[in-house]
């Protein structure tokens, strides 16, 4: 059977995403490659082995179009409330926290920061689908 062991995102300022990672999921660099034109860092929580790799490219000065296809990453809590105030503490910015329901029981609890790149991340609170 397949695992699934990673997502990539290309960045500007990788520095400035791996803080931004470090700070707002406790996501830490487990590697780092500093390759002929670009770098890449792999980044993880002890939760599970599934990594985010963030890569850039040396000499690119413009930000990534993210295009119609991205849609979000995605993290979950146990304690919404709290995530929300810790990130709004840090200055990362939560959105507001949402709900949605589906055939009229509740399905999910969220809401979304920006990263440095404009990535969207949704936070959900872990229950039912997300637990």
């Amino acid at each position: 059977m397949l695992k699934m062991i990673h997502t990539m995102l290309r960045v500007l300022d990788l520095d400035r995403s791996i803080a931004f990672y470090r700070n707002a999921f406790g996501l830490d660099v487990a590697d780092r490659y500093e390759m002929e034109g670009f770098t890449l860092a792999y980044l993880r929580n002890a939760g599970n082995g599934f990594e985010l790799e963030l890569t850039t490219n040396r000499g690119r000065e413009d930000p990534y179009p993210h295009g119609e296809g991205y849609g979000h990453l995605a993290f979950s809590t146990d304690d919404l409330e709290g995530e929300h105030e810790r990130l709004t503490m840090a200055g990362v910015a939560p959105r507001d926290i949402k709900s949605l329901a589906y055939g009229g029981r509740p399905l999910a609890r969220f809401f979304f920061v920006s990263d440095p790149d404009g990535y969207q991340i949704e936070v959900l609170e872990r229950g039912g689908r997300y637990a």
